[in-house]
């Protein structure tokens, strides 16, 4: 590379652009590793933006950049990108360099989030304080970013906007570089021991730019409040001289937080939640599997950053008390100021608008991750050792009383979801049981309870001991009364968290209130009748393996279509035997969460068993009757997710227009189907008359001509297809019987068995002929006795 004063930015940002469709990556990343350490930050400042754009992508999706979303750890550029892009590798530290000459850059809004993008445009200031000094009015439509915000800004972009990326496997999306990348990110800016490493960059006279400087007393005030105008807001930016270096450097730990929660959360509105709370209601924006993901990794992060924070020794004296560091202070408020509020929304509506597939494991996941910080303590003994869940500590009775939404509404949630899915499947008998385990932890279920009760509340009641709780010593109150605001705090912030996601007029219905448990009720009834459905089709599947053994020699199976292989058959029953165990589990563990008896389980299970036992599983769906013919109930969708009922799904048209079954022999059909359609068009009218005869040959020409009653007759039993009654049936003759490979290795032994005892090929063909006609004629006479009485 030539020396940087011999070159114009314009010119080092020409050759980088050439050089990026002719050079290979690790060359790329040393020569840019040259150029940031010898270019000075104002000819960097050139290349910056278009720099991010070429890693991770333009925002509209165009561009795929290094494709970090599926470049996996086997593949050669994985180890170069990870170093170049690592928290001190020479993408921060061109960051860092420029930080420190204070350059900005623009960051459209229209790339950001719906309810961020709409409070911009309607001139109202969202209420995260990461937007408050960047945006000029009136709007121009685009945020003024320092370099680090600029950064972040397009890393996190790059998770939710489209990409163009090429087809093939990508493998799983927790090993990917971006995926390992936020989680270098989260452990290197918002570490668990220590503080945050100091940029290299950093002007000694104070003035990198960094965020909001807070006072001490009153940390973190701004972020979770309602929107304002913004000619009601003033807020002041410049960083202070006497600044405390911490203060200082602990910026970009907030700064990255607030990027990824705005960026990956907030999605949906919380406005709009509270005045649309339906699963019908339809977002323009849904995330994928691995953005879910993504989002897990951070609360899963967020739970150790915060449950590392350092214990201070209990002062008696107010004047030795010690000051927390910034970032333990950031520690204490992590939770429940940057995520509760954003994540609940977000959840709430993967809860109510994800299919009801298997992929709704990534959404569970990261619930169950989030309503469980205990996990995260770096405790190893999660167990006792009887294998039982250890008790929930009680101190974290407050975290569970502050967050009880994510306890109590988000299980009713689940509840309806597991209503209307496949228990059958062993990966939804799955989600079923791990909801199920974490509920049953011991503790637990009287910490939520005891936080429904402080929810219930009367205000009268507050208000009482409110008068009673703040006397101090001097105006005739104890020492003691210091210790009792605690309850009336607590009431506070359970009734806040409530009102402030749900709206103040909303209904609470209570976890373990009569409506929800005869819910449960139901759920544990779905769940017994699954277990039926599975045993059912472990016998079934059991039995056409035996039946299928012998015939499987001579290459001929089952002639049902829903035939399975051995292998299939074998994941089939190791399937089933797991969602027994589930299902099993997860009925012991509803019982023990809502005290449910042994005597009315055994009563559900009665109630399932004699249903099962009177042939429900063969009665029709429950429906309803409609100018259409009958429609599905929601009891009868239920029924048929979960095997209990189904329709008798046959084949409605010319029986010899039917798809060639696997039991048949393709060309033989095709070849009959011609032979007895000339026959057909050629002889019709006798064939008709023949079958409208009243006497014997009638009988018999009805018999071997005419299927049509047959096929009529279901279709009358059919309950959608009554338009089709009606419509006449010519006799006509089928051959298509001598294209099966069962009939035809039946010809091929009775013509073996006529060669052993001596009969030509002639007289066995006639005495075939012969045998079948008496056979045929028997059937006949047979049914029309039976039809006569």
């Amino acid at each position: 590379m030539a020396a940087p004063a011999l070159q114009q930015p314009s010119y080092l940002l020409a050759n980088l652009k050439a050089d990026w469709t002719n050079k290979p990556l690790y060359q790329r990343c040393h020569e840019l590793v040259k150029i940031i350490d010898e270019y000075p930050a104002k000819e960097l400042h050139a290349i910056f933006p278009w720099l991010v754009e070429s890693v991770f992508g333009s925002l509209d999706g165009i561009l795929a950049g290094w494709n970090l979303r599926f470049l996996q750890a086997r593949s050669t550029e994985y180890n170069i990108v990870m170093d170049f892009l690592d928290p001190s590798g020479p993408m921060m530290k061109l960051v860092y360099k420029l930080q420190a000459e204070e350059y900005k850059y623009e960051f459209p809004v229209s790339y950001l989030p719906g309810p961020i993008k709409s409070s911009i445009q309607a001139g109202v200031l969202p209420d995260c304080p990461l937007f408050h000094n960047k945006i000029q009015f009136p709007t121009s439509g685009l945020l003024l970013l320092n370099p680090f915000e600029y950064y972040m800004f397009n890393f996190a972009s790059s998770l939710t906007a489209p990409k163009n990326y090429p087809p093939g496997p990508h493998g799983c999306c927790s090993d990917s570089a971006y995926f390992v990348l936020v989680d270098i990110y989260l452990k290197y800016f918002l570490p668990t021991e220590g503080n945050v490493s100091p940029s290299p960059f950093s002007d000694t006279r104070g003035t990198v730019a960094s965020p909001v400087p807070r006072s001490s007393n009153v940390p973190y005030v701004g972020y979770g409040s309602h929107s304002s105008s913004l000619l009601k807001r003033h807020i002041t930016h410049q960083p202070s001289v006497n600044a405390d270096p911490a203060a200082q450097e602990i910026w970009r730990s907030e700064t990255l937080l607030q990027v990824f929660v705005e960026m990956w959360l907030h999605h949906y509105s919380l406005e709009m939640y509270q005045k649309l709370q339906s699963p019908q209601v339809k977002e323009p924006y849904m995330p994928s599997e691995e953005h879910v993901l993504v989002v897990r990794l951070l609360v899963k992060h967020l739970h150790t950053f915060s449950s590392s924070l350092k214990q201070e020794p209990i002062s008696s004296s107010p004047s030795t008390h010690s000051h927390s560091s910034p970032l333990e202070e950031l520690k204490c408020v992590v939770v429940q100021r940057f995520v509760q509020q954003k994540l609940y929304v977000f959840l709430q509506h993967c809860f109510g608008h994800w299919p009801l597939d298997t992929s709704f494991r990534a959404v569970l996941e990261t619930w169950l991750s989030y309503i469980q910080p205990w996990r995260y303590t770096g405790e190893k003994n999660n167990l006792q050792a009887d294998g039982q869940n250890k008790t929930v500590p009680d101190k974290w009775a407050s975290f569970v009383q502050e967050n009880l939404l994510m306890y109590t509404k988000l299980f009713q949630g689940f509840l309806n979801r597991a209503m209307r899915t496949d228990l059958v499947n062993a990966k939804n008998a799955l989600m079923v049981f791990r909801v199920a385990k974490v509920f049953v932890q011991p503790n637990l279920a009287e910490m939520i309870q005891k936080g429904e009760q402080l929810f219930l509340e009367p205000e009268h009641a507050i208000l009482q001991r409110q008068n009673r709780i703040f006397l101090t010593p001097s105006h005739g109150g104890s020492f003691l009364s210091s210790r009792q605001p605690i309850g009336t705090d607590v009431v506070f912030k359970v009734k806040s968290h409530v009102y402030s996601l749900e709206g103040q007029d909303c209904q609470y219905k209570l976890m373990f209130g009569p409506e929800l448990r005869n819910t449960v009720l139901k759920l544990i009834q779905i769940i017994a009748q699954a277990r039926q459905t599975g045993k059912r089709i472990s016998d079934h599947s059991t039995e056409m393996a035996a039946n299928n053994s012998f015939l499987s020699w001579f290459g001929v199976g089952s002639s049902d279509h829903n035939t399975f292989t051995g292998g299939e058959m074998d994941d089939m029953g190791e399937g089933v035997k797991k969602t027994h165990e589930f299902l099993d589990k997860a009925l012991e563990y509803l019982c023990q969460i809502f005290r449910l008896n042994a005597g009315q389980l055994s009563q559900l299970m009665a109630n399932v068993a004699s249903v099962d036992d009177n042939g429900g599983s063969k009665q029709l769906p429950d429906c309803m009757p409609s100018e259409n013919g009958l429609v599905l109930t929601d009891l009868g969708r239920l029924q048929i997710i979960n095997g209990l009922r189904r329709f008798e799904i046959e084949y409605q048209g010319d029986p010899e227009l039917q798809p060639i079954r696997s039991y048949e022999n393709a060309f033989l059909v095709r070849l009959l189907f011609q032979i007895s359609s000339f026959i057909n068009a050629r002889f019709g009218d006798h064939m008709e008359a023949l079958c409208s005869r009243k006497d014997f040959l009638g009988s018999v020409g009805r018999h071997y001509l005419t299927s049509s009653s047959a096929v009529a007759e279901q279709r009358r039993r059919s309950p959608v297809t009554g338009q089709m009654r009606g419509h006449p049936q010519r006799p006509w003759l089928s051959l298509r019987v001598l294209a099966s490979y069962r009939t035809l290795l039946l010809l091929l032994l009775l013509y073996i068995v006529f060669a052993l005892l001596s009969f030509g090929v002639f007289s066995s063909t006639g005495l075939i002929l012969i045998v079948s006609f008496l056979y045929e004629l028997m059937l006949n006479f047979l049914c029309e006795k039976l039809k006569t009485q």
